[in-house]
């Protein structure tokens, strides 16, 4: 991509999400992702109601009253965002691909990070971590989260969980909050997730496209795996070839399902040509 292009398609999405992050998620993102703890803040006068348990005992015998020790919540976190860039991200039937959805809720997901004074990171990963960028602050660090986002050309076609989802746990020390936005396409991977969705709070973005679930009946397609290669002739006009695309597509589904649930890992479905913000409102407000 050339540069011209590529600054441009940076900027328009830095805009998108600030703008988004301020209006719609400051409040709620900072109500779905509590700090790591109670931190000591300071010391003031007992007052009717408060709890005996708190009242500092050296400073009221300094001054000869009671004092109370007031605490706060440790409000920094760790963010860490892992975005899957295999092939079948380049899928999309309607006005974007699940990778541009991808590309967009990453950037809103790191600028309410950075709104709310977290330190965020970001991992892309197909069957292997292709980029590793460590959490940081400030809007620099963003516009170059946005830039790989955009830009970044992967190794591999392939999928797999295992390998980030272990390089998480292994890379980042203190418990945080990681986001995985993926069509989780990809080979069992639950003892991976529980590794990691034991160590960090994980929340798994699941990009589908439409015509994942459901194939159109327009007679003989040519159609390729972006992920194998593999490359055939269908015949959509088949209803039993429907019905077994559709039963595969729910067997698939309800797997993914299933292990996020088993291990305690939240997760919120998109489509792509779809509104991705409500979704995410309601997420946060469910939590």
């Amino acid at each position: 991509m050339e540069t011209k292009e590529l600054l441009q398609k940076v900027r328009k999405i830095e805009i998108k999400s600030r703008g988004l992050s301020q209006q719609l998620f400051a409040g709620e993102y900072h109500t779905a992702f509590k700090g790591r703890g109670i931190a000591f803040s300071e010391v003031r006068e007992y007052m009717y109601g408060d709890d005996i348990r708190n009242i500092d005992w050296n400073v009221t015998a300094r001054f000869g009253h009671p004092y109370v020790k007031i605490f706060e919540e440790e409000r920094e976190l760790t963010v860490m965002i892992l975005v899957d860039v295999s092939g079948s991200g380049d899928f999309g039937t309607t006005v974007s691909t699940k990778r541009e959805m991808m590309t967009e809720i990453a950037a809103l997901l790191a600028y309410s990070a950075i709104s709310n004074n977290d330190k965020v990171g970001i991992m892309l990963f197909s069957d292997r971590v292709e980029k590793f960028i460590p959490p940081k602050k400030g809007r620099s660090h963003i516009l170059r989260i946005i830039r790989e986002l955009i830009d970044f050309v992967p190794s591999s076609s392939a999928t797999s969980l295992n390998e980030p989802l272990r390089y998480l746990t292994n890379a980042i020390r203190k418990r945080c909050t990681a986001f995985v936005l993926s069509d989780f396409m990809a080979p069992s991977f639950e003892e991976a997730l529980r590794v990691a969705s034991d160590k960090h709070d994980l929340v798994a973005l699941n990009i589908c496209d439409r015509r994942e679930k459901d194939m159109p009946d327009i007679g003989f397609v040519f159609v390729s795996d972006p992920e194998t290669g593999e490359k055939r002739w269908i015949d959509t006009s088949s209803s039993r070839l429907r019905e077994n695309y559709r039963k595969r597509w729910e067997k698939h589904a309800s797997y993914v399902a299933e292990r996020f649930k088993a291990n305690g890992v939240d997760s919120v479905t998109f489509n792509t040509g779809e509104d991705y913000i409500k979704p995410l409102i309601s997420f946060f407000k469910s939590r």
